[in-house]
């Protein structure tokens, strides 16, 4: 299984296994992930799984989509070129190392 670590605002940094095949989402919620609120249980549709893809992984990450685009837009916290939905992204063997940050609030 894939490690990924999550990072908090305040530099708290967690490593979590997340099973391939699942979201960046569904892990961090399995895993107690407090930071990722994850409301609407990853239809896309509530912006409360906001995180920030880390610069290094920004090309091995898959682009968002306009939906997911649009979706960004009701964050409660400031977007910028890392934002991404953790709902949308589909872990596999290729993030393994995968760093992102979590924002101070979802909400």
């Amino acid at each position: 299984m894939p490690t990924i670590t999550f990072v908090d605002h305040r530099g708290v940094r967690r490593d979590i296994e997340i099973a391939e095949g699942h979201s960046l989402m569904e892990g961090a919620r399995d895993a107690g992930i407090d930071a990722i609120a994850a409301d609407c249980g990853g239809a896309c549709a509530c912006a409360t799984c906001h995180v920030y893809i880390d610069d290094a992984w920004q090309a091995r990450v898959s682009p968002r989509d306009s939906m997911e685009e649009e979706m960004l837009d009701f964050a409660a916290a400031q977007t910028d070129s890392r934002s991404r939905l953790a709902c949308q992204i589909t872990i596999n063997a290729s993030h393994n190392g995968l760093t992102v940050h979590t924002p101070e609030t979802q909400g």
